[in-house]
């Protein structure tokens, strides 16, 4: 099977050839849900976002230009996604509550406790950041995207991107300790 890059994927699908989204769906629904899941704090909301933006890649197709990395325009639609959600809803609460996780029974007890509590502080002091900083933390740090493609997909310049990060993770820091 001959195997294509998502840029390619995505321009056979903007010339009409829709079954060449599930791979790129394959490949990112789950990267997509996790990034909105970490904004969000809701489930089900995630789960709407993440195919939110699935709609939206085939509805606005047309405008996909083969120059873009796939990635770099498919977190762009993603963020405008979030952003539009978040205007729409400032009110809701979250329902979230971190799914517990199967450790290694070479854990102690006392360590499991105390990387817990860490986890904790680190989910409190992350909701405590604007969303902009929030935002910037799960693109840079969660996602793993580089720098360009964060400045693609906010449209700011590198070095910006460079000390919106950095920002972020001082304020970040910050809240976290002032917490622990």
């Amino acid at each position: 099977m001959e195997q294509f890059n998502d840029e390619h994927l995505m321009q056979k699908v903007k010339n009409g050839n829709l079954d060449s989204l599930a791979p790129l769906f394959e490949k990112y629904h789950v990267k997509l849900y996790n990034f909105f899941l970490r904004l969000t704090n809701n489930k089900d909301i995630s789960s709407d976002l993440t195919q939110n933006v699935f709609r939206r890649i085939i509805s606005y197709r047309e405008s996909y230009d083969q120059q873009w990395k796939f990635k770099s325009w498919m977190y762009q639609i993603a963020r405008n996604v979030h952003l539009k959600h978040y205007q729409e809803n400032k009110f809701l609460k979250s329902d979230f509550n971190e799914p517990e996780q199967i450790e290694q029974d070479s854990k102690s007890a006392l360590e499991e406790m105390e990387f817990e509590a860490k986890k904790h502080i680190l989910h409190e002091a992350l909701n405590q950041l604007n969303p902009e900083q929030r935002e910037i933390i799960e693109l840079s740090r969660f996602q793993g995207l580089k720098y360009k493609e964060i400045s693609d997909i906010t449209g700011n310049s590198v070095t910006a991107i460079k000390v919106k990060v950095h920002r972020a993770m001082h304020k970040l820091r910050e809240l976290y300790f002032e917490l622990a």
